[in-house]
């Protein structure tokens, strides 16, 4: 062990080391995050060209759809609606003015709502955030200690009765489980409201964050709070059932695997408490696979509510998606596909740069 120092000039010297030391050790975790800042970069610009390709090859007539079959065998109004969308220019064009228009927040006009896609997505993009959040936060608690409870009980009912619960929760269709919350609770029961994100004589918060919830408490309207919480608790409690079935799941495989390590066997036989060695060493471990299915699960539910937000009226991204491909929309639905595509990969950087500050071996990969 290494004495403490002596003299106010030696303890300056170790101070000096110290602190030399502390930067050389920093500099590997600055690389990481400017590497995977520079990945996530890259692969926005492809999400961006597969976004664009895969749209513009979906089958189908996009000015019959939106003008409809009278106006769209009338050669004036087709050539004045092309040129108005930019639909008469080679794809390569096209492809770098969306590019150049993405530079400068333009997401280009909806052909289906004639306003800007980023103002549809702006009221959108937060009524989807409000259930996944919920969503993802009660899964979280819910299932991982779900996960780690079965671990810990292998092999009695405990483990058994979760497994199976779990089983039942990943295999139940999300659509099917939301006709089926929608009707017991909001039509057969009625204790629940049905559809909708606030009742009709309720007025909406001032626009802050655009999450109803949140806005309310800003405001004080407390009234208004309550509302927004019990028209997300269908949605919210049906996505959640399925998040919970994956986490409890692999939250139990994950832990499973650390317990069977030597050093956790080492830590038991020394006499640590289960719970220290729970906490200390096999929770940590198992952290981050854990964190993978997080992110994964969360972008999951951000990108597909669209059955559960029409079965429940909700006006979110799932909705207007389905919207926007069922008229053809392009700049809708290429707007749709790049905002869930970027929220994948800034799910993913996140979940990255977690790695790196949970376990300091990744940093140097």
């Amino acid at each position: 062990m290494p004495s403490e120092p002596s003299s106010p000039a030696e303890g300056t010297g170790a101070g000096t080391s110290t602190a030399t030391n502390t930067n050389r050790a920093g500099h590997p975790l600055v690389r990481y995050v400017l590497r995977r800042i520079a990945v996530s970069a890259l692969l926005v610009v492809g999400v961006t060209l597969v976004t664009f390709v895969l749209t513009n090859l979906v089958p189908g007539d996009t000015v019959a759809a939106n003008l409809g079959q009278q106006a769209a065998e009338d050669p004036t109004i087709v050539a004045a609606y092309r040129a108005h969308y930019g639909l008469d220019r080679p794809l390569p064009e096209q492809y770098v003015t969306y590019l150049g228009n993405l530079v400068r927040g333009d997401l280009g006009e909806s052909q289906q709502t004639h306003r800007s896609v980023v103002a549809d997505l702006s009221a959108a993009v937060p009524a989807t955030l409000e259930i996944a959040i919920g969503a993802i936060v009660l899964s979280i608690l819910i299932g991982v200690g779900l996960g780690v409870v079965a671990a810990v009980r292998r092999g009695h009912l405990t483990d058994s009765a979760l497994r199976l619960v779990s089983l039942v929760g990943i295999s139940v269709p999300t659509f099917w489980l939301a006709m089926v919350a929608f009707y017991v609770f909001s039509y057969q029961l009625d204790i629940a409201p049905g559809s909708g994100r606030l009742s009709p004589a309720t007025t909406a918060p001032p626009d802050v964050t655009g999450l109803y919830t949140v806005d309310s408490l800003l405001a004080g309207q407390w009234v208004t709070f309550g509302d927004a919480v019990a028209h997300l608790m269908l949605p919210t409690l049906v996505l959640t059932l399925y998040t919970v079935g994956l986490l409890t799941r692999f939250t139990r495989s994950a832990v499973l695997e650390v317990l069977d390590q030597d050093y956790v066997r080492s830590a038991r036989a020394k006499g640590l408490p289960g719970r220290a060695v729970l906490g200390r060493y096999v929770l940590r471990a198992a952290l981050v696979p854990i964190l993978t299915v997080v992110g994964l699960a969360f972008g999951a539910l951000l990108s597909g509510t669209v059955l559960v937000e029409q079965i429940f009226s909700w006006p979110g991204m799932g909705s207007y998606a389905y919207q926007a491909a069922s008229h053809l929309d392009l700049p809708g639905v290429m707007g749709v596909g790049l905002v869930v595509g970027v929220i994948y990969v800034v799910i993913n950087l996140v979940v990255d740069l977690l790695y790196g500050v949970i376990d300091p071996r990744v940093r140097v990969t």
